[in-house]
């Protein structure tokens, strides 16, 4: 790899960072090329890349950021970055899943909103519902006491016309 592919590669592992929601670190020693792609392919469809370079490379592209100092002691070894678009915890989830699948694969740590996350935070990262999930439920509960007023008003309105159906029959008896 000469200077100018070197600096292209440093540009695009930066570019990774800034523009992505989330940047997971995962350790591909040991994964075969057809496995390599097959994980590619997935988080390409969930919309997010798998950058594989040097690691030397990857810690010249965190010079000067947030995560400098928080990720040099995980980039080590071989290892791969993915990087989420999107959602993260659905790229999260893709990755747990990888790594089960193939035990050569594992998550080393990952970045999210300028945090630096462990092994343990990606996974319970991944065990958190879709986006539009968590928005259902933030409007079901939102929409919850407005539901609950609409309900005891009804009844109120129900019980008060029950009686007056009740009185009006007992009038009708009355005057039979």
């Amino acid at each position: 790899m000469n200077r100018q592919e070197k600096e292209v590669m440093i540009s695009l592992l930066k570019d990774g960072f800034t523009t992505s929601s989330a940047s997971f670190v995962v350790n591909v020693s040991g994964l075969t090329v057809s496995q390599l792609e097959t994980l590619r392919k997935k988080v390409r469809q969930e919309g997010g890349k798998v950058q594989v370079a040097k690691v030397r490379l990857m810690k010249r592209a965190l010079q000067n950021s947030e995560y400098a100092e928080s990720l040099d002691p995980y980039l080590k070894k071989q290892i791969a970055l993915v990087f989420a678009k999107n959602e993260a915890p659905a790229l999260a989830k893709l990755i747990c899943g990888f790594a089960k699948e193939y035990e050569a694969f594992s998550i080393v740590a990952g970045c999210m909103e300028s945090t630096v996350l462990d092994q343990d935070a990606v996974k319970r990262i991944a065990s958190l519902p879709p986006r539009e999930v968590l928005l259902a439920q933030l409007l079901a509960t939102m929409n919850a006491p407005v539901s609950g007023l609409v309900v005891s008003l009804h009844q109120t309105i129900a019980k008060l016309a029950y009686a007056l159906r009740a009185i009006e029959e007992k009038k009708q008896n009355q005057t039979a």
